[in-house]
């Protein structure tokens, strides 16, 4: 998604106010947005902290900065200068982290993010994004140029079907009908769930996918339909490359125990950190936490 974003910015960054800075990041992916920004493109190093501090004080003054690094480097090295110094003040300051979930593979540990949105959403008035498509980037990036509030925008792969094209960008979208369990599945793994349905023909065992892309999610905010789905099956399931603490999964049983409307069954599929103790692929990762979609469709049989 690191292009759409760079081509999404690259049509807006003409705002005067736009600033983006990055943290010694972007080599081979952002040179037309340094092009198109010049010198309000700024590579701040690697010193994360202080470019938070920076984004706040650009912002105090009316400007709009964007942060651009790594997941890990941009919510967890400088997680108290996001509170205190952007979150605490209500500052439109946009941190873009790149490569959420074990996205980042054999890097291991320090360069995933499985606690990301769970952690940041912990600070009071900052939003999460969490694009599933490639072609959601440009209305998120439209979104996020009038927000204003922190807000965290976590980048993964696109992994949807070739043959098909998701529905526009909204928080919440519905992608597949069946008779199965309703299942909600955040970020770019609901690509690759997608892909699998599709190769299901029996509308009993199919489940009704819908996919979420910004968190929190108030009561009030899930959609009327997803609540029939989840009623006329009896089971929510939640998928997310996340722990299951903080995530979407705890989220959405809340809100259902709020409304009175625990479904009969609930089941969450979710980031289990490192199983075996070694390193691999996004797809190994997955595997050892039960997120691939084979193993997710074989656990709502």
């Amino acid at each position: 998604m690191r292009v759409e974003l760079c081509d999404a910015l690259v049509r807006h960054c003409v705002d005067p106010k736009f600033v983006f800075l990055t943290g010694d990041l972007g080599f081979m992916a952002l040179e037309p947005l340094q092009e198109k920004a010049g010198g309000r493109f700024i590579n701040a190093g690697v010193a994360e902290q202080n470019m938070v501090g920076v984004a706040a004080g650009l912002a105090s003054q009316g400007l709009s900065p964007w942060l651009y690094s790594i997941a890990p480097f941009i919510y967890a090295r400088p997680f108290e200068q996001i509170r205190n110094d952007v979150c605490l003040h209500d500052l439109p300051v946009k941190l873009i982290g790149n490569g959420g979930g074990y996205a980042y593979g054999v890097m291991g540990a320090t360069h995933h993010a499985l606690e990301d949105y769970g952690v940041l959403l912990t600070l009071p008035n900052l939003r999460a994004f969490v694009p599933a498509f490639g072609a959601d980037i440009p209305a998120v990036v439209e979104k996020l140029m009038g927000f204003a509030h922190p807000a965290y925008l976590r980048l993964g792969r696109d992994e949807k079907p070739k043959s098909l094209e998701p529905p526009p960008y909204s928080q919440w979208r519905k992608v597949t009908e069946g008779r199965g369990a309703a299942v909600v599945a955040v970020g770019p793994i609901a690509g690759a769930l997608w892909t699998a349905l599709l190769e299901l023909v029996d509308e009993e065992k199919r489940p009704n996918l819908w996919v979420l892309s910004e968190l929190p999610v108030a009561p009030g905010e899930m959609p009327e339909a997803l609540l029939g789905d989840i009623a006329h099956s009896g089971h929510l399931a939640v998928v997310e490359e996340h722990v299951a603490h903080g995530g979407a999964g705890e989220m959405l049983a809340r809100n259902l125990l709020l409304k009175g409307l625990p479904p009969k069954r609930f089941s969450h599929f979710h980031a289990q950190g490192y199983l075996s103790g070694y390193y691999g692929s996004q797809l190994f990762h997955r595997q050892e936490s039960n997120l691939a979609p084979a193993q997710i469709l074989k656990a709502l049989e």
